[in-house]
């Protein structure tokens, strides 16, 4: 390896750490909130799938499996801000997006599964936060939607494999299966891969909509409240 490889690659190495560093900074913020937080809370259930995905996605920086890791940690960190804000706007009893609020509103339900608090923070995440998200970080960086495609489906693609893995984990036992019925069709309609299919079309259309602010703002409008309305549904409470 020649000299100029060889500094490249260190190069590389260095933003890539400094970079996760900036997701490491996300990832603390949301450890302090699961310490914070009863462990059957719902808000606390969903926080810790979250923290599962950002620690993810540090160590894929990390590592080098995103092509701009500059572009992909400005987008993952603009996406954790959008819930924790939602986080500080409900502990200060201000008024969250819509798109939280069920989730806010029903954290203690006795009646609502641990799967389904876990899906109802990732709907409104991907439903509603990623669009704007991707939005945000176009601004921060002077790009296009399409520049972010690659960094937008890696972080999809972490989603996907986390979504299998909570609904292992939190799904009933095979003994309940009978008595879990209506959670399993419940859920069934749910698919975070048309939620984030859906979060992409919202992204490039707001973008094109930037220069037209109060269309744009409707829109954004109405996508919280229709995300919102997902996700009561995803929390409607069961029989024990």
């Amino acid at each position: 390896m020649g000299q100029t490889e060889g500094l490249a690659d260190r190069t590389h190495a260095t933003r890539a750490a400094a970079a996760a560093r900036g997701v490491d900074a996300v990832a603390a913020r949301m450890r302090v909130l699961d310490a914070s937080w009863p462990r059957r809370d719902g808000v606390a259930v969903f926080n810790r799938v979250y923290l599962a995905v950002t620690q993810e996605v540090g160590r894929g920086v990390a590592v080098g499996r995103f092509p701009d890791a500059r572009a992909a940690v400005t987008l993952d960190v603009r996406f954790a801000e959008r819930y924790l804000e939602a986080v500080e706007a409900a502990t200060a009893d201000r008024l969250t997006p819509a798109c939280w609020r069920p989730l806010f509103q029903l954290r203690r339900h006795p009646g609502v599964r641990a799967l389904q608090f876990a899906l109802a923070g990732i709907n409104a995440h991907i439903g509603h936060d990623l669009a704007l998200a991707v939005v945000d970080t176009c601004h921060g960086l002077g790009c296009e939607p399409a520049d972010l495609e690659d960094e937008f489906d890696r972080v999809g693609d972490i989603l996907v494999s986390l979504e299998e893995r909570i609904r292992e984990d939190l799904m009933p036992g095979p003994d309940l299966f009978q008595v879990a019925d209506p959670l399993t069709h419940l859920l069934g309609s749910w698919s975070l891969d048309r939620a984030r299919d859906g979060a992409w079309s919202a992204a490039r259309v707001l973008w094109a909509l930037r220069d037209f602010p109060g269309v744009a703002e409707e829109l954004r409008g109405r996508l919280d409240d229709a995300v919102g309305l997902v996700g009561r549904m995803l929390l409607t409470p069961l029989p024990d």
